[in-house]
């Protein structure tokens, strides 16, 4: 299969932040979901891809190449870049000129399902809206790769679901991708194929989902005992007044006391343990 993104020991520094050796691949045809704590480096990341931002050192390959085209990436990012006073329909006049493959038919259609009227100027749309509205440009060239900061943030539950139905109806023919920065996790859980996750500007993990979600397990009981053995084990241990809840990666083990009650770890309690590695609230 091959790799439509491929991103190796890539660096960037700020005065308080930096990418450190980010190094993550996509494959053709699928959906990554790229998570991590607001200010863990997704934005600079994907900026870095677009050539939005110059990182300090790294390689950054699209479609096997360091250059691209225009038409082959769609972009949504979490803030809109038009005119207030322009309708739907000159946003579409505006954009198409930089796509040699629009395609005015699929823009329409996508409007229409998505309740915009094309006479609606953009300072009258929601959040929510103002992300559809992105969406429906960036899938309305023929792009070949979907790259997509916080897409779901301000849309509503049944919004949401119909933009997951969307991403996998544009990925279904095997050869499109979708790169998928977002906080809510349960979006992720649906529809992506492997997750990369980026905490403090490196990168912890990145692979299959499954893969994820089969390494880890919640560990919970009412009684605050813990034996000290155990205690290492469990990333971001939070202690309560009854007992103490935490993560734990299923092959470090051991045979469990009765009185700790062992439960599938969701993709959220993994983002949110794990960014809390090394810290408790003892």
């Amino acid at each position: 299969m091959n790799n439509v993104i491929e991103i190796s020991g890539l660096c960037k520094n700020y005065d308080e932040f930096a990418l450190k050796d980010v190094s993550f691949t996509l494959a053709q045809g699928s959906i990554m979901g790229f998570v991590g704590q607001n200010g863990a480096g997704k934005t600079t990341t994907i900026k870095s891809i677009l050539n939005m931002v110059t990182p300090d050192k790294g390689l950054i390959k699209l479609f096997g190449s360091d250059s691209f085209s225009k038409d082959a990436i769609g972009i949504v990012m979490d803030q809109p870049f038009f005119v207030a006073d322009w309708t739907l329909a000159n946003v579409e006049q505006a954009v198409s000129a930089f796509y040699s493959e629009w395609r005015k038919d699929i823009y329409t259609n996508l409007l229409r399902k998505f309740g915009m009227d094309s006479s609606k100027k953009v300072k009258e749309l929601s959040r929510g809206m103002e992300m559809k509205l992105m969406i429906a440009i960036a899938m309305s060239h023929n792009a070949q790769l979907l790259i997509m900061d916080e897409p779901t943030s301000g849309l509503d539950p049944v919004a949401r679901d119909e933009l997951m139905d969307l991403l996998l109806d544009f990925v279904e023919d095997g050869k499109k991708s979708v790169l998928f920065s977002t906080h809510i996790t349960s979006d992720l859980e649906k529809i992506a194929d492997s997750i990369t996750f980026i905490r403090n500007g490196s990168i912890v993990f990145s692979g299959s989902k499954r893969e994820l979600l089969s390494a880890y397990v919640m560990l919970k009981s009412n009684s605050e005992e813990l034996a000290d053995s155990l205690k290492k084990m469990i990333i971001g241990y939070r202690r309560f007044p009854a007992g103490f809840e935490g993560l734990a990666k299923k092959d470090s083990l051991f045979e469990l006391p009765e009185n700790i009650e062992k439960s599938v770890a969701s993709l959220d309690d993994i983002v949110v343990y794990l960014s809390r590695e090394g810290r408790s609230n003892e």
